[in-house]
């Protein structure tokens, strides 16, 4: 796999850098409380656009709004200083595509921790979003400019800081909260596929998270958002705290927001069928956790020159699917997994779903596979 950590230094990083050593000016220019009232509402105001702006609204269309404010929703978002709505959709969409396998953008499970948390956004080869994943926004010319200018609004904001309290406001209004909105953002890339709970089988990584939900207004119900990525609410059941979608759910009383699209039932309670991919991930998943080459070694070593054997190791040269069918055949092969000891062990890593007898099916079929390509090399 390309390594991913080749360029961790880059000169991309050093306004991130600054902002966070500018922090440390507070020793300098002391703490108001004007300025602490700008950190918390501008926490909270940045969050909120990261959350209903970059992601539920740019990244996966979740409900709809005006052009005006589609604008001013970019705008929020972009103060935060974490690159264009585009080049962050564009970014997000792909993560969906590619969730916790190897060509993610930033899995913790392929590519550690801090990488996942922020490495992978000063990457030199993530320096230019795919635009052709949001061609349904590059038609407008407004945004398009945005792209272009992507620190503007956070330059604009950490000016209106300074006048409305000095350096303090600048250090602490703007400054403090941006690094905090950073680190809370990042960690639903990093913490939220590491830390908590799964109630849906998603084929990834993805978890629920309530403390992460808290400090980001409802975005740590991760592995729900990852169940049903075009809804609005996160939180799918009603004690699952999801700031966000309360704020839009009041904006659309009032007709600034409309469309706001929610999960069916059968998703919340569980009882859907899982899509193709999911399942194929899924089985993955499941086949991995068995020691094929432990197996194919065994089956080597009990039947070491048994004409069955001979007969496979032939047919395995010239077709490895007619190898698997012998599998299927032979009884009582060491350590081979049947189906009922793959349904048990599913039972074990993935919690409750209707699509789990196909996970089971598709897994066992992938580890005679296996089993089978390991045979064949020996032959």
């Amino acid at each position: 796999m390309e390594d991913h950590h080749d360029d961790i230094v880059y000169p991309s990083a050093i306004p991130f850098v600054i902002v966070h050593l500018a922090c440390f000016a507070a020793f300098f220019t002391g703490v108001s409380a004007t300025s602490l009232w700008l950190c918390f509402g501008l926490y909270w105001l940045r969050m909120f656009g990261v959350t209903a702006g970059y992601h539920r609204y740019f990244s996966h269309k979740a409900y709809s709004t005006s052009r005006a404010f589609q604008f001013v929703l970019a705008l929020l978002a972009q103060s935060t200083a974490q690159k264009s709505v585009l080049w962050w959709a564009a970014k997000h969409r792909h993560h969906h595509l590619f969730s916790d396998t190897e060509h993610d953008v930033h899995s913790p499970r392929h590519t550690g921790f801090f990488y996942s948390h922020l490495g992978w956004i000063f990457a030199s080869r993530h320096d230019h979003a795919d635009l052709t994943k949001v061609q349904d926004f590059t038609k407008y010319p407004e945004l398009m400019w945005l792209h272009r200018r992507e620190v503007a609004p956070a330059v604009g904001l950490g000016a209106l800081c300074f006048l409305i309290d000095g350096w303090t406001g600048l250090v602490v209004g703007f400054c403090w909260s941006t690094v905090l909105v950073y680190h809370g953002t990042f960690c639903i890339n990093s913490l939220a596929h590491v830390h908590g709970d799964k109630r849906y089988v998603t084929g990834d990584d993805s978890r629920n998270n309530w403390w992460l939900a808290i400090i980001t207004m409802g975005e740590g119900w991760h592995n729900n958002h990852h169940a049903y990525q075009s809804s609005v609410r996160q939180g799918f059941r009603w004690y699952e705290y999801d700031a966000t979608f309360y704020i839009l759910k009041a904006l659309s009383w009032v007709g600034i927001v409309w469309g706001l699209k929610t999960p069916p039932e059968a998703v919340v309670r569980n009882e859907q069928k899982l899509g193709a991919r999911v399942i194929d991930r899924a089985a993955a998943e499941l086949a991995a956790s068995v020691n094929v080459e432990g197996i194919a070694h065994a089956i080597r070593a009990a039947m070491p020159a048994t004409p069955t054997l001979a007969d496979l190791s032939r047919r395995l040269a010239d077709a490895q699917h007619r190898a698997v069918v012998m599998l299927e055949q032979l009884p009582h092969l060491p350590h081979l997994p049947t189906r009922d000891e793959l349904h048990r062990r599913a039972s074990d890593m993935f919690v409750r779903t209707k699509s789990l007898d196909e996970i089971v099916d598709r897994a066992h079929r992938m580890v005679l596979d296996a089993v089978g390509a390991k045979l064949a090399t020996s032959a």
